[in-house]
């Protein structure tokens, strides 16, 4: 969906899996800056909000996500995945629950699997599940923001800020007061630095939730059954993933960020040799300059020098090996 703050002076539009609002504003490190004081709102306008309603709504989903929601209190902030049968990453959804309907946003254009997989499993639960995107538009305030949430507007307030689900309608005339508008770079160049995986950046058709830091916050380790545990209780009980999630420091002095899916090498092999990861997300970061997530065989010692294609890299751990 196409945001109406695209209209906005200098707005410039996004490409890729955020096509639909705006890139940046007209100046990158500003909007950063002011996020990271807490000023200015970011359009979300593009990711799918999800609802289910109805007296079975906590204990349903219960079973159906990797985090422990049976018992979830109105207005508490969470977030979870579904997995596949074999615990691979299908859906990240970020929810709360408001009394009477939990709310969820998802990745842009995943909302309509999400919904087809949840009324296949509805069997004899009193629930409803609806695509509310046509509707509502996810408005993010960031950590520390002063500005007011709407009357009646559901809030999911984190560590990170607050996920705001504003009518639709009413989008450009809350954007007109609540502050700068920052773009959608300026807010992943904050979430590459708080190391945050992202589904369809960080992950791919095979990856698990210990592989990128999920477990705890999206995974709860002590809850029942559900779709793809078995894979997470052999991991978290037998095992270790085979890759890791860890954040790149970039060579500064080159002009381009390698892309998503970039291949990662050890520095001191040859440049034809073997690959040991790839990059996930690279950004600019008003602060920290050039810097990335990536994905590594779990192998690779955290000490090592990498090239992230003709780019020097220097790690940090996130995810033990």
């Amino acid at each position: 969906m196409k945001s109406p703050l695209l209209s906005l002076p200098g707005a410039v539009p996004a490409e890729g899996a955020d096509e639909g609002v705006a890139a940046h504003y007209g100046d990158l490190f500003r909007e950063q800056r002011a996020l990271a004081d807490g000023t200015g709102f970011v359009d979300l306008s593009h990711r799918g909000v999800v609802t289910v309603s109805g007296a079975d709504r906590l204990s349903w989903l219960h079973l159906l996500l990797t985090q422990h929601v049976s018992e979830l209190p109105a207005g508490e902030a969470t977030e979870a995945l579904i997995l596949s049968a074999h615990g691979h990453i299908e859906h990240a959804l970020y929810l709360v629950d408001d009394g009477d309907t939990v709310w969820a946003h998802v990745e842009p254009g995943t909302q309509e699997a999400l919904i087809a997989y949840l009324e296949s499993m509805k069997f004899f639960y009193r629930v409803e599940v609806a695509d509310r995107t046509g509707d509502f538009a996810v408005v993010h305030l960031p950590a520390g923001s002063i500005a007011e949430a709407p009357d009646g507007v559901v809030v999911r307030e984190t560590a990170y800020g607050r996920d705001l689900f504003l009518p639709r309608a009413d989008l450009e005339s809350y954007a007109e007061k609540a502050g700068p508008p920052a773009g959608i770079l300026a807010h992943e160049a904050l979430r590459v630095e708080q190391h945050r995986p992202r589904l369809g950046f960080e992950t791919d058709h095979r990856t698990i939730p210990h592989e990128l830091g999920w477990i705890g916050s999206a995974v709860h380790l002590q809850k029942g059954c559900y779709r793809g545990q078995e894979t997470v209780a052999r991991v978290q009980n037998l095992g270790k993933p085979p890759r890791r999630l860890v954040f790149l420091h970039l060579d500064g002095s080159e002009v381009h960020l390698p892309p998503q899916g970039t291949g990662i090498r050890l520095a001191d092999e040859d440049p034809d040799g073997r690959k040991v990861g790839f990059i996930t997300t690279s950004v600019r970061h008003h602060e920290l300059g050039p810097v990335a997530l990536a994905l590594v065989k779990r192998n690779v010692p955290v000490d090592a020098r990498l090239m992230a294609g003709d780019t020097a890299a220097a790690q940090e751990t996130v995810v033990e090996p």
